[in-house]
């Protein structure tokens, strides 16, 4: 018993492994985006991801070429300590070191029969140095990606380091107001929720109501209503943004959400009917003819019965609509622009023309995906009912 059950693991086993690459490949640049978030943005500028846990730059340069003599803190040669911030300010350039270290002390070579460090290595060794002083004192981790992406700080250190020091090097107030920055990410999370929250509710509720009548009423093409219902599904919204655009220019919806909320609206009412219309179709039919024979009208069979029978489809539904229009960026981009920015529009703001600042995007990458993952983690048991809504029936 036992052997064949081994069989049958080695049988797998090429699966697993395979199975384990796939996962590997697709989680690994997540962590690689993860663990940058949250790295200040000068280690985030010298060295990858991966390095977090290894010695700080420059580490591995001055054990080589200095702690042999100044120890590995700096302090072992009283008249020359590298731990004194005098010291290690007075070499701001890595061609002062090299001069310093070619010269000989004592008619031997400053650093004995070790080589003298190239200017890329003397760099490092400085960096080292301002570190091992104490000027540059910075952790491994960090939340000031996330906060400098909230209240979208544009200045050449951080939003906590400049409202601590009192160097307003931008238009910031460095108290709460700055989350309604229209920079930051604070700003357009408020406007991804005003638009996503309204975006969900209206199909959810439209499309209640009509799966309900496509259902239990009976009037004359309904089947060919629902067969144009499903059919207007391969519509795609792409070749409709122009029309529905300059319609809204006369009417004076661009640029704001009430013209945002009708376009989601429509454009998710055809999945969102079909999805109920199966599901509430697949209720059983005694059910609502022994509601009928009490004297139950349409309305009274729709909310007490219709509507809490279907709460798993609902779910799903709202699910599934929530993710997409969160994660939209074309139907934002038409008809908000930067007037009301949302989370994904913002992200691309977050670097400059120049390519600076883009350590703030992987900060702002996770938290547009923060209440996605939330809705998806707390509710995917939703997902697969969702996708199953009417498929089976009895």
């Amino acid at each position: 018993m036992k052997l064949e059950h081994l069989r049958h693991s080695l049988r797998n086993l090429p699966v697993h492994i395979i199975l384990i690459g796939l996962c590997m490949i697709w989680l690994l640049p997540t962590i690689g985006l993860l663990v940058t978030s949250f790295r200040p943005f000068q280690d985030v500028n010298d060295t990858g991801w991966w390095t977090v846990l290894s010695a700080p730059t420059g580490a591995k340069e001055y054990k080589a070429s200095c702690a042999a003599c100044h120890g590995d803190d700096g302090k072992t040669l009283a008249a020359a300590d590298l731990s004194n911030p005098e010291m290690a300010t007075s070499y701001r350039r890595s061609f002062n070191l090299i001069a310093m270290l070619k010269k000989e002390i004592d008619g031997q070579p400053h650093t004995g029969t070790t080589p003298v460090p190239d200017e890329q290595q003397a760099a490092n060794i400085i960096q080292y140095l301002r570190r091992l002083s104490g000027i540059e004192m910075r952790p491994r981790f960090t939340l000031d990606n996330y906060i400098d992406a909230m209240v979208g700080y544009r200045g050449t250190n951080t939003y906590r380091a400049d409202c601590a020091a009192g160097t307003q090097a931008t238009d910031l107030y460095c108290n709460w107001r700055d989350l309604g920055n229209p920079r930051g990410m604070g700003r357009a999370f408020l406007n991804s929720l005003l638009v996503t929250i309204p975006s969900t509710l209206l199909p959810i509720l439209f499309a209640a109501f009509a799966a309900y009548a496509l259902s239990w009423m009976h009037f004359p093409g309904r089947q060919w209503i629902f067969a144009l219902l499903v059919g207007l599904q391969v519509v795609p919204l792409q070749m409709t943004l122009i029309p529905v655009s300059k319609l809204y220019a006369q009417a004076g919806l661009n640029g704001t959400f009430l013209g945002i909320w009708l376009f989601h609206t429509g454009f998710g009412l055809p999945y969102a009917i079909y999805l109920m219309r199966n599901f509430i179709g697949s209720l059983p039919r005694e059910v609502f003819e022994s509601a009928y024979l009490d004297g139950a009208s349409h309305w009274t069979a729709f909310y007490q019965l219709a509507i809490p029978l279907s709460v798993p489809a609902i779910a799903s539904l709202g699910i599934f609509q929530f993710l997409w229009i969160w994660n939209d960026l074309l139907v934002a981009l038409v008809f908000l622009g930067g007037q009301n920015p949302v989370l994904t529009y913002q992200i691309g703001n977050m670097v400059t023309s120049l390519g600076s600042g883009w350590h703030l995007l992987t900060a702002a990458a996770f938290i547009s995906m923060a209440l996605p993952m939330i809705v998806f983690f707390g509710l995917q048991r939703y997902f697969v009912r969702g996708l199953l809504a009417g498929s089976v029936k009895g």
